[in-house]
């Protein structure tokens, strides 16, 4: 124990937020060491944290308030209960915020919505960077409702359309069931 703690325990600094901290770490059926790996700091680090006796650094925080998926205005009472300036909902979280933290590893995660979705208008805009769809479909009188947006380069869009063509003529051309050739008669060619 450092000299400054123990004459801090009666009176930790930090005890309104650390008891915070505990109280979310047990709503969520979590042992301190499950919530300090989670943030990979020590299981004792975490103690002192939860006992008030030192204020996690800003990252840990902000991993703590994701980690426990925190409404905006409990994290706002925790970012000021640690004593940090400003906001936390209007601090930036960076990448380059996490690869400052030793042995982090990033996970994103996309949204992938394979559904098919029909639409019956698109508006079509450009740019320097390319080309953005934003599919529509109607919804009631002179209403339409956008139900996806997808945007691609220049080049993209040309192999797009090629492919569209390219559909659209099969379709054309190809439509009703393939079947094999009806047989010969034999006795015809006598």
């Amino acid at each position: 124990m450092r000299m400054n703690e123990s004459t801090n325990q009666s009176n930790p600094p930090f005890k309104t937020l650390g008891t915070h901290l505990k109280y979310l770490r047990e709503q969520h059926r979590e042992s301190l060491l499950e919530a300090s790996g989670a943030v990979e700091i020590d299981a004792q680090e975490m103690e002192r944290i939860e006992a008030g006796l030192v204020r996690p650094s800003e990252d840990i925080l902000l991993l703590l308030i994701q980690h426990y998926n925190m409404a905006d205005q409990e994290a706002g009472q925790l970012w000021e209960l640690a004593g940090y300036d400003g906001d936390v909902n209007s601090r930036q979280f960076q990448l380059e915020d996490l690869s400052s933290l030793p042995n982090k590893q990033l996970v994103m995660l996309l949204a992938l919505d394979v559904r098919t979705m029909y639409s019956d208008g698109v508006d079509i805009n450009i740019n320097q960077a390319g080309i953005t769809l934003n599919f529509t479909q109607a919804a009631g009188k002179d209403q339409r409702v956008p139900i996806a947006k997808v945007g691609m380069s220049y080049d993209q869009a040309a192999q797009v359309l090629k492919t569209l063509e390219t559909a659209l003529l099969k379709a054309k051309y190809l439509r009703g069931p393939k079947g094999l050739p009806e047989p010969k008669d034999p006795k015809a060619s006598e």
